[in-house]
């Protein structure tokens, strides 16, 4: 016992009331209630013969100083996990956050001309306000280079493209149109065929987006236009057709000339790529299941 405490009559002693002593509650004095409890110190409160009180199970509880309390066995108390639970003091290490804060980026995306990732990136900065996109217009000629150069993380791609090395996921089709002059008899209908082309002058740009077979078309006496841009300029003048996807026609839409539905014919795909090895990638998987739907607080899936 602490100095200064004298015994009680029948042998009896009371316990010291300086704070922070061996039998201390709030200000000094012994708790009241039945239970084993600590004082601020963590430790137990002396009983009547000087030995710590057993509460009413025999497991003990945690003191303010993250400390186990002893129960009648000597074993300490065990927290919801199994683990001794941590008080004030820190004793038992505390879990990590669930989740570990993004890189902070660039997120380097590529986007082949007529893609539409708008609603994308939208989302993106929505849920990831710190770490910027980079949004970088690829071509067909240059959308497999970008990614295997590293030039981009992932990228909006238009299909075919060689798959080696990179994962690819099928996003959306697109309908083929055909670009004609505006004053062409093509006009009159609300959609055309393959067989309405025969005998059209069927251009095709360098890398064209679509790969269409129009028999009996009439082949163009000049170079192939650099551009599906280039394509349609030369259409608008009055020579010949180009057929590309809607998205196409739309981004390249000039008064001069018009475009219908072919049915029946291919359909442009968009695909999201990214390499083999960016898969992992917390920014890629991030973009990754933006596209596909996911909510912020979902699991991967």
């Amino acid at each position: 016992m602490a100095g200064g405490a004298k015994p009680r009559r029948g042998g009896r002693r009371a316990p010291t009331r300086g704070a922070g002593g061996a039998g201390g509650g709030a200000a000094g004095r012994p708790t009241r209630h039945d239970g084993a409890s600590a004082g601020r110190g963590g430790q137990p409160t002396a009983g009547r013969g000087g030995q710590p009180t057993a509460g009413r199970s025999s497991q003990p509880t945690a003191g303010r100083s993250g400390q186990p309390t002893a129960g009648r066995g000597g074993t300490p108390t065990a927290g919801r996990g199994g683990k001794p639970a941590a008080g004030r003091g820190g004793a038992a290490a505390a879990e990590p956050r669930a989740g570990a804060a993004p890189p902070p980026g660039p997120f380097r995306l590529g986007a082949i001309e007529g893609a539409t990732p708008g609603k994308w990136i939208d989302t993106w900065h929505e849920r990831m306000p710190r770490t910027p996109l980079d949004l970088t217009p690829l071509t067909i000629a240059d959308q497999r280079e970008a990614l295997v150069g590293r030039a981009v993380d992932a990228a909006l791609v238009r299909l075919p493209i060689d798959p080696a090395g990179l994962h690819v996921i099928r996003l959306y089709d697109e309908v083929p149109v055909v670009v004609c002059a505006a004053d062409s008899h093509l006009t009159a209908a609300a959609e055309l065929t393959v067989a309405d082309l025969a005998g059209e002058v069927v251009i095709a740009p360098r890398h064209a987006p679509l790969a269409v077979e129009i028999p009996d078309a009439a082949t163009p006496r000049f170079a192939p236009p650099d551009t599906v841009a280039d394509a349609i300029a030369t259409v608008a003048a009055g020579v010949g057709v180009v057929i590309v996807p809607m998205s196409l026609a739309r981004l390249h839409h000039r008064k001069d000339v018009e475009y219908r539905p072919l049915a029946e014919g291919p359909a442009s795909t968009v695909a999201l790529a990214w390499r083999d090895e960016g898969a992992g990638d917390p920014l890629v998987e991030a973009f990754i299941g933006i596209v596909r739907g996911r909510t912020a607080n979902s699991s991967r899936g």
